[in-house]
């Protein structure tokens, strides 16, 4: 029944050691000998993620910079991408600037920011990215970046996201992927936008689709699978609008959908 499968990476994909284990990995290999396209649906650097497709032996496009970039493994083919608006772009940099907020940027798949501190230093150290300090910042809010992500108090980041909805107006997506990261991409820049672009691609219908997710920025994507999917250890709110709740990322999650839907699949979906 199941022809697509989009997996978000942290916390879902990989355990909290970094980790896909071995009993995910052999079901991901399975699904793919059975025909199934597996890809991953991330909010991460294409740089960043490739590194984890490629360990996973996938050699499909992978979905990037939480939708903003759909990218070949296999020669790197830019199949779909969107920028943030440039005046979305400057006028998030006056506001960070005014409430002294981190904020970073990615160009070329890189990572850049105003100044090194401590939220830079451990959102790097968390998805082992590399980064750059670039002092005349507002220079770079005039080139092509898929993604802008300021890292602050959850709550506070709560408190200003209708704020900036207002501020950048509708062309721009604005979600979380930790509770900690607020990110901001153009409005087509959403894991369920990039889900009915590689089903299109693939010649598939979205009800042949899984998305499995377990933060926020995985919404899109679960609403417009045919099976939303969300783990065990994910947001309440995610798992109130998931057709399926399966086992956490400590779990082999993702391992149980794909025995369950894919290797041996059962009629009802719902639970």
């Amino acid at each position: 029944m199941y022809k697509l499968i989009a997996i978000d990476i942290d916390d879902t994909l990989i355990n909290d050691d970094k980790e896909v284990t071995p009993a995910t990995q052999k079901a991901l290999e399975q699904a793919v000998e059975k025909g199934v396209i597996v890809t991953l649906a991330t909010g991460r650097a294409y740089a960043s993620a490739q590194k984890i497709a490629r360990q996973t032996g996938l050699n499909v496009p992978i979905i990037t910079y939480q939708g903003a970039l759909i990218k070949n493994l296999m020669d790197e083919e830019v199949l779909f991408e969107r920028f943030v608006p440039k005046e979305a772009a400057h006028k998030l940099l006056d506001f960070c600037l005014e409430r002294n907020l981190h904020l970073q940027t990615y160009v070329d798949d890189k990572l850049s920011a105003r100044e090194d501190n401590e939220k830079l230093r451990g959102y790097c150290e968390l998805n082992r990215t590399p980064y750059s300090i670039e002092p005349d910042f507002r220079a770079m809010m005039d080139k092509p970046t898929p993604k802008l992500l300021i890292i602050d108090d959850p709550a506070y980041l709560d408190e200003i996201a209708p704020e900036l909805k207002e501020l950048l107006g509708p062309d721009v997506h604005i979600t979380k992927s930790k509770p900690h990261f607020l990110e901001i991409m153009h409005r087509e820049g959403t894991k369920g936008h990039a889900l009915g672009f590689l089903a299109r691609h693939f010649g598939c219908e979205l009800s042949e689709t899984i998305g499995v997710g377990d933060s926020w920025n995985d919404r899109e994507m679960l609403l417009e699978a045919g099976l939303g999917v969300a783990m065990g250890n994910a947001t309440p709110q995610l798992k109130e609008i998931a057709d399926y709740v399966t086992a956490s990322n400590n779990e082999d999650g993702v391992k149980q959908v794909i025995d369950r839907f894919i290797l041996n699949p059962i009629s009802e979906a719902k639970e």
